[in-house]
């Protein structure tokens, strides 16, 4: 073992001797150190017994440590060895402890906008299309600040009860409804961060329970909107003036109950004129079977016929005629189809708005004539059950979820008696149901 004090020109001096892989030069003055050399660097070390066993420990380059920092290291080292205490395990947490609080001050920094992001990222497969667009929207900046957009860059650890409740104060006295709405969609957030690994601690969902936030949000008041008896042929006959798929749609919406949503989602593939029913994705079970009712029905049979009708070889674009592109062009899978990305309707609302005002009602949301299917229902004296269960509504009670099994021809007779007399009050007359053959028939007509 070549020992030597060391000094900066021994260690410069000193190098590993060809063909080996390493060599030590070690210290007189701290015994425990040593400079290693191999065939590239040179390095100063530690080495020692614990509990009878070797224990080496690589301090450093000699180009970056002294050699009076690296006696003073190794004398360090051989402390916690005197305490039974292994160096590199020492080195070990060390480094651990550095990283969690590299890791920790990073996750501090985290602003509301990252985690925002990453909220709809790890929730948005469980939302309807609709709802996830609702949260990607609510912190848009342009082209009008949105009710969140103020907090995107904020760090999570920023939000404190004073700040939501200035912010509730500030955005409820311009907009309350979309305040409230974008507070119960903070407060989710909040929940979540909550819960999640990598943001747990960061965001205090506790917050929200402060007095001064609670008294900050603005009461929501019940909805009432709903078209009256009375009301029904003037709508009616405003609507039917709209373009062919708008009219459509607007009139199935009032006709069936359903949510804008689902019906805007409505396929071909889910249209069986044959049975006499509607395959609807329902948010709530994920799938709903609803009578195709005979005025429902006449209405999807025009926009079938339109839709399987290939366009002319020319359109007027701004005075300009424009060949259609005959060759690549196909039918919509969409029942109510447009012109949008997504090939189906997306703005209805547009054409009801239109409708109410040329007719002199008052406005009535698309929500509205969802309401408006289950109070007219009660002219027809329709059963509340039957109604819950078109419309897609959870049983409210234990015999409805346990005791009530109705199949789709209790469902088409009272919703055919419903159509019926809402068609009659809009002196409309209601087109006769196609009766679907029986099934004892079709499957006589198999057998032969």
């Amino acid at each position: 073992m070549q020992r030597d004090r060391l000094t900066l020109s021994r260690i410069t001096r000193f190098a590993c001797p060809e063909g080996a892989k390493q060599a030590f030069l070690w210290d007189t003055e701290a015994p425990r150190l040593a400079v290693r050399a191999t065939a590239g660097a040179k390095s100063f070390i530690f080495e020692s017994k614990l509990d009878r066993r070797t224990v080496r420990v690589t301090i450093g380059s000699t180009d970056a440590w002294t050699i009076d920092d690296a006696r003073a290291e190794a004398r360090r080292l051989q402390t916690l060895i005197d305490q039974g205490i292994d160096p590199r395990e020492e080195k070990r947490e060390r480094i651990a402890a550095s990283e969690a609080k590299r890791a920790e001050s990073k996750r501090a920094a985290v602003t509301f906008g990252e985690a925002w992001r990453a909220y709809i990222e790890a929730r948005g497969g469980e939302w309807g299309e609709k709802y996830r667009e609702h949260h990607v929207y609510a912190i848009q900046a342009k082209p009008t600040p949105q009710p969140l957009a103020g907090f995107v860059g904020m760090r999570l650890g920023e939000f404190t009860a004073e700040k939501v409740a200035a912010w509730l104060a500030k955005e409820k006295a311009k907009r309350p409804t979309a305040a409230a709405g974008a507070f119960r969609k903070l407060r989710a957030f909040g929940n979540w961060c909550a819960e999640s690994e990598d943001y747990a601690g960061l965001f205090d969902p506790g917050i929200f329970a402060a007095k001064k936030v609670t008294k900050a949000v603005p009461k929501s008041k019940a909805k009432d909107g709903s078209l009256q008896r009375e009301q029904l042929a003037a709508w009616f006959e405003a609507v039917r003036k709209e373009a062919p798929t708008q009219a459509a749609y607007l009139q199935a919406l009032l006709l069936t109950g359903a949510r804008r949503g689902e019906l805007a989602g409505l396929r071909w593939a889910d249209v069986d004129f044959r049975w006499c029913s509607l395959r609807i994705r329902d948010k709530v079970e994920g799938e709903r079977t609803i009578p195709l009712t005979p005025y429902v029905a006449a209405l999807l049979r025009d926009l079938q016929r339109r839709n399987q009708t290939p366009p002319g070889v020319y359109r007027i674009v701004r005075g300009k005629r424009i060949a259609n592109d005959l060759k690549h062009w196909k039918p919509s899978e969409w029942v109510f189809s447009g012109r949008g990305g997504s090939g189906r309707i997306t703005r209805p609302n547009h054409a009801h708005d239109a409708a109410l005002s040329a007719a002199g009602l008052p406005h009535l949301t698309l929500h509205d004539l969802r309401r408006s299917f289950g109070s007219l229902a009660e002219w027809a004296d329709m059963p509340v059950g039957v109604v819950a269960q078109i419309m897609g509504h959870k049983p409210s009670a234990t015999a409805e979820k346990h005791y009530r099994v109705r199949p789709l021809d209790l469902l088409r007779k009272w919703h055919a008696e419903l159509e019926a007399w809402i068609l009659a009050e809009a002196g409309i007359e209601q087109p006769q149901q196609e009766e679907a053959a029986p099934l004892r028939a079709v499957a006589s007509e198999k057998s032969a």
